[in-house]
């Protein structure tokens, strides 16, 4: 299934988080934070969207709309959701 997000909206593809501590410890579901980390899978055609597809970006932690695409979880994001981009 595909999907495009409108106007300046932007489709993120979650990205999991470590399922352990430094010490070792398995962390289990239950307990796990939502990820706020995702990468950009696609772009709406508004004329404010400032991202690009295949870039990690940081978004607010209860923001946007969670789907499911292909048994992976995404999100439809506002623009004004992400706050950065990450780099290296």
């Amino acid at each position: 299934m595909q999907v495009r997000p409108l106007g300046d909206r932007v489709l993120v593809k979650l990205v999991e988080e470590e399922q352990r501590t430094q010490g070792g410890i398995y962390i289990p579901d239950t307990a796990k934070d939502k990820p706020q980390t995702g990468i950009v899978v696609a772009v709406g055609d508004g004329e404010e969207v400032k991202v690009k597809e295949g870039q990690k970006v940081l978004f607010a932690k209860f923001a946007g709309t969670e789907i499911k695409i292909d048994n992976q979880e995404h999100l439809i994001l506002s623009t004004d959701d992400i706050l950065a981009v990450v780099e290296g």
